[in-house]
């Protein structure tokens, strides 16, 4: 998969816009950023589209900036020219897939169906838009039709919305999901950014899906961590769970048996991705301490520390099961 495709995949949404009014775009792409989606594709179905990708990626160069409904030649010289560094399609052009391939440009045609993705994969391509989505037969359609095509993988667009995108990440084939609801031709239109920008924190919230699992103390030794999870559970009833290196009380109170990572023990966040949520602290300026990092046998990963300490507590991402 090329690489600019891998960071859309840690990202995990690509908004599709439509702007109207090519002054709109770089604030636009500013609210996008300060959302926490810091890519776009900007689609050619607009006379100002050209024009947008050109000031973005003069203006807001940290955005991934792509071109989409991409249907000639031309306007894939025309996208790259102004900036753009992916190509998107809404359907399968041999034409233009054959000269983005060409010019090792990286470009996601669209595909519905068996036979397009036949024509993908024979010109080279591992990563396909599934378009329209929903309309096409949604999640359900893509696992079916991805059995027998082992090596590729989707970006689904169209129906895709705050309440069904998790659904759709949640396959390990989708590498990411475009979609509109967050940037929406009234809200660009009208300047509501600040609008924008919550939109997208909000779908970033969604996406990555964080949340508590536990917090671990640490203690000295076995008999200190048990007597610590006896007193949770004379407290509240919480069931005494005993480990090889702790001591559970309850599922949300974990006894480490002799010091572990923190001064005071470690705080476990659950995450919908842990690779989606590395990229965005990353992107916050937290660092990620990678020497504790830890996959599954089939090389995901299942969870890992953060380098600062909040509180005297080390902090580490865990994947929900």
């Amino acid at each position: 998969m090329h690489e600019v495709l891998t960071k859309l995949s840690e990202i995990g949404i690509v908004p599709v816009i439509a702007i109207n009014d090519a002054s709109k775009s770089v604030p636009l792409a500013k609210a996008l950023m300060a959302g926490g989606i810091p890519c776009a594709e900007i689609t050619f179905r607009t006379a100002q589209g050209e024009e947008s990708i050109r000031r973005i990626a003069n203006e807001a160069p940290e955005i991934l900036l792509g071109a989409g409904t991409v249907t000639t030649i031309e306007q894939v010289d025309r996208a790259i020219a102004a900036g753009a560094k992916f190509i998107v399609s809404p359907g399968f052009n041999p034409k233009v897939a054959a000269y983005c391939s060409g010019k090792n440009i990286p470009f996601t045609p669209g595909c519905s169906g068996p036979s397009d993705i036949e024509q993908a994969l024979e010109m080279g391509f591992d990563v396909v838009k599934f378009f329209p989505a929903e309309q096409a037969g949604g999640l359900d359609f893509i696992k079916a039709v991805a059995a027998p095509y082992t090596t590729v993988k989707f970006l689904p667009t169209g129906g895709i919305n705050a309440s069904n995108i998790t659904k759709y990440l949640s396959f390990e084939k989708i590498i990411a999901c475009g979609g509109s609801w967050m940037v929406t031709a009234d809200l660009i239109d009208s300047g509501n950014f600040d609008e924008i920008t919550r939109l997208c924190k909000e779908a970033v919230r969604t996406i990555i899906g964080f949340e508590l699992a536990h917090i671990g103390i640490n203690s000295e030794n076995d008999t200190e961590a048990i007597n610590i999870a006896e007193l949770f559970s004379a407290a509240f009833g919480f069931e005494i769970k005993n480990g090889n290196s702790s001591v559970f009380a309850g599922s949300a109170v974990e006894v480490m048996k002799q010091p572990y990572l923190g001064k005071n023990g470690h705080i476990a966040i659950r995450t919908n991705s842990i690779v989606r949520a590395r990229a965005y602290l990353k992107s916050k300026g937290f660092g990620i301490d990678e020497a504790t990092a830890k996959n599954d046998e089939k090389g995901k990963p299942v969870a890992v520390y953060l380098e600062k300490e909040f509180g005297g507590f080390a902090v580490h991402l865990l994947q929900k099961k």
